[in-house]
C-alpha cells in the first residue's frame, strides 16, 4: 500500500513502515534540518512544508495515498513540554485529522505521547475522523515490549475507512514481548560501557542506568554528568568515575535507527531530532500488526466470496 508521512521528522515512522512492507511515496515536515536528514536516507520525495497553511490539501490528494501516517508535534502534551494545548502545536493534531478526512485514505496511523489521551484536542480529532467514516482503534504501547531497548510509552490512533472500532486490538497486543528489552539484549557490548548517565528532569530522580535494563525514554536533551553529581538511591551504580552520557549516535541506536542511517547537522539539532523520533522498531511493530490484520481480512473476504460462488453454482 502506498503511504505518505506527515510531520515526518527524520523518518522513524517512515523507516519502520517501509521495513514492514509499505511503499512510502512522499513525506512532509516543516523543519529544514529534519528534512535534510530525511532526504539523505530515503529515495522518495520529502517536502519542507507548513501543513497548517495548506488550505485545499490538493498537493496531498494528488498523491492518491492508500495510507497516511504521521506524528503531529507532541510538545504541548508531553511531560517534557509545557502541557498547554493553547500554545498552538496541539492544533497540528487537528490539521492531521482534517487532512485525513479530506483525502480519505483507506487507513491512517497517528502517533503521539501517552498524555494526549487526557487532552480535549484528541477528542476533537476523533470526532473529525468518525464523521469522515473511520473505525478507530487506539492503543498505548510500551516500546520495550515491541523490539525497542527503551521504556517509551507511545499512543497510536489507527483508523480504517468504513471499518469497525477496535478491530486492531488483538493484532496490536498478540506479539508483545513477555519482558522488556534491555540495551544489552539489543546492542550487546557494542557500547563498551556497563553504566551510563541520562540527565534527569530533576535530581530527585535517578540518572545512572545499566545496559542490562531498558533505557529510559530518549529525550531531546543530552547533557554531560555534572562534576558535582551526587548519586541517587535508585542509580544502577554509585561508582561514577567512568560513567558517561550516551553519544548522539548511540542514542540513535537506542531509537533503533540502523548504523547505516545518515545523521548530519548541529549537535543540538540532532539531539532534538533523535529525541523526537518514533523508534523504528516500534513503528515496524505497528505496521506489521496492521498488515497481518489486513491479510486476514482479505483472506476471509476471499473465502466468503468463494463460498457465495459455491452456493450460486450448487
Amino acid at each position: 500500500m502506498k503511504a505518505i508521512d506527515l510531520f515526518s521528522g527524520i523518518g522513524g515512522l517512515s523507516l519502520g513502515f517501509q521495513n514492514a512492507g509499505f511503499k512510502i511515496i512522499s513525506a512532509f515536515d516543516n523543519w529544514q534540518a529534519a528534512v535534510d536528514i530525511y532526504k539523505a536516507n530515503f529515495e522518495h520525495d520529502v517536502l519542507q512544508t507548513d501543513l497548517s497553511r495548506i488550505s485545499n490539501y490538493q498537493p496531498i490528494k494528488n498523491l492518491k495515498p492508500d495510507v497516511i501516517i504521521g506524528g503531529p508535534p507532541c510538545q504541548d502534551f508531553s511531560c517534557a513540554g509545557k502541557r498547554n494545548e493553547k500554545l498552538g502545536r496541539a492544533d497540528l493534531t487537528i490539521t492531521f485529522a482534517n487532512i485525513v478526512s479530506n483525502v480519505k485514505p483507506i487507513l491512517f496511523v497517528m502517533e503521539n505521547v501517552e498524555r494526549i489521551t487526557k487532552s480535549y484536542t484528541l477528542q476533537k480529532a476523533i470526532k473529525i475522523f468518525k464523521k469522515a467514516g473511520y473505525g478507530i482503534t487506539s492503543k498505548v504501547l510500551n516500546a520495550s515490549l515491541c523490539g525497542v531497548p527503551q521504556i517509551r510509552k507511545r499512543f497510536f490512533l489507527i483508523g480504517f475507512l468504513n471499518g469497525e472500532d477496535n478491530i486492531l486490538d488483538y493484532y496490536l497486543t498478540k506479539n508483545l514481548s513477555k519482558k522488556p528489552m534491555s540495551v544489552y539484549d539489543y546492542l550487546g557490548d557494542n557500547l563498551g560501557i556497563e553504566y551510563y548517565y541520562r540527565h534527569p528532569w530533576s535530581y530527585a530522580r535517578r540518572a545512572i542506568f545499566s545496559i542490562h535494563e531498558p533505557s529510559p525514554t530518549i529525550r531531546g536533551v543530552n547533557r554531560p554528568i555534572p562534576k558535582t553529581y551526587k548519586t541517587h538511591s535508585g542509580d544502577a551504580t554509585d561508582i561514577i568515575k567512568n560513567v558517561r552520557p550516551l553519544t548522539t549516535i548511540e542514542r540513535s541506536y537506542i531509537q533503533t535507527f540502523p548504523k547505516s542511517f545518515k545523521l548530519n547537522g548541529t549537535k543540538t539539532d540532532l539531539e532534538q531530532m533523535i529525541g523526537n523520533a518514533v523508534p523504528v522498531k516500534l513503528a515496524e511493530y505497528v505496521a506489521k500488526a496492521i498488515l497481518k490484520y489486513y491479510s486476514d481480512y482479505k483472506s476471509d473476504e476471499i473465502k466468503n466470496k468463494s463460498y457465495q460462488l459455491q452456493l450460486k453454482f450448487n
